[in-house]
């Protein structure tokens, strides 16, 4: 089983009989190794998937959602060390976390997991929301939070709510089967990325020079009609050819897509402009484009401009 699956284990668990649990980090201090909105499954004869610390506080979050079964109560724990026993539980140098227990039908109830499981099948953003003092609960949509969901923020609100994330996975779409996607696509994958190249020259995107990703070869347009482009999705341009970029950048300014990064230089960039501004767009929306594409480290070598690229990459999803 996956441990990215934690709500649909737990679904699967209560559904079949077997008891289900969910422990979910809801807040952190110091060097807890968890962040907030990490979560683990709990059956009811303690099997676990997924983790809150990695290290001995999930025996006692075992225990205790064993415990919360049984009574049928939802619970929040602090676990906090000092540094001098820090690395026996787990909390490398010292640290506090709160973790919420909920037992899954008698606290959160079956609907809205059902739901969260729903929607995550389908790529659609989905939150959850707990009152950890009256155990109000409720289904959010991006609308809803949406600084949280762009920069993935499971967290506490002020009034007491705490608020759990199940965003899509990320997307990296890249437009060129050029040098440079060569060295992108496997470092946006080690970066959680799930990459797609889109090239209609099947030459440059064939199975030998991008073994095992997937390539669409269809022309920009129709291909990221295909995928679609949502707040979870980057998109990078690489090919220099009007024919091919051009389609790409338009159909992303008018999405919801978080980053979008075009190679070229400041000269073609201008040019590109020109033909943005003829085809209808404004400087507001040109305001959304990273160009030339990546962070000013003074990349040179494909490589290198493909890590100037996911840094910047990087920064606009979590600095906006």
């Amino acid at each position: 089983m996956d441990h990215d699956l934690i709500p649909e284990i737990a679904l699967d668990w209560h559904r079949s009989g077997r008891g289900a649990a969910l422990a979910t980090v809801i807040q952190t201090w110091g060097s807890a190794p968890r962040q907030a909105g990490s979560q683990l499954a709990i059956s009811g004869a303690g099997e676990i998937m997924g983790s809150v610390s990695g290290g001995c506080v999930e025996g006692a979050v075992v225990v205790e959602a064993v415990d919360a079964l049984d009574d049928g109560r939802p619970r929040v724990l602090t676990f906090g060390v000092a540094d001098a026993d820090a690395f026996a539980v787990g909390l490398a140098c010292g640290g506090t976390i709160r973790v919420l227990v909920e037992p899954v039908g008698a606290a959160m109830p079956e609907a809205m997991l059902a739901a969260i499981v729903e929607a995550r099948a389908a790529r659609r953003p989905i939150g959850y929301g707990v009152h950890v003092e009256t155990w109000a609960r409720r289904l959010l949509a991006p609308a809803d939070a949406p600084e949280r969901f762009r920069a993935d923020r499971a967290g506490m609100e002020e009034t007491g709510e705490f608020v759990t994330l199940f965003n899509p996975p990320l997307r990296l779409v890249v437009v060129g089967a050029v040098h440079i996607a060569q060295a992108l696509l496997p470092m946006a994958r080690l970066a959680g990325y799930d990459p797609v190249l889109i090239d209609p020259r099947e030459t440059f995107g064939s199975e030998i020079r991008f073994p095992g990703e997937r390539v669409l070869h269809d022309w920009p347009d129709e291909a990221l009609a295909e995928v679609g482009l949502d707040a979870r999705t980057a998109v990078v341009t690489l090919t220099h050819d009007p024919k091919l970029d051009d389609p790409a950048i338009i159909a992303a300014l008018g999405s919801d897509a978080f980053y979008l990064g075009c190679l070229g230089s400041t000269r073609t960039h201008a040019k590109r402009l020109d033909r943005l501004r003829a085809a209808g767009l404004d400087e507001a929306a040109f305001a959304r484009i990273h160009a030339p594409v990546g962070l000013d480290i003074g990349a040179r070598t494909p490589a290198e401009i493909a890590v100037a690229t996911l840094a910047q990459v990087t920064r606009a999803l979590r600095r906006g």
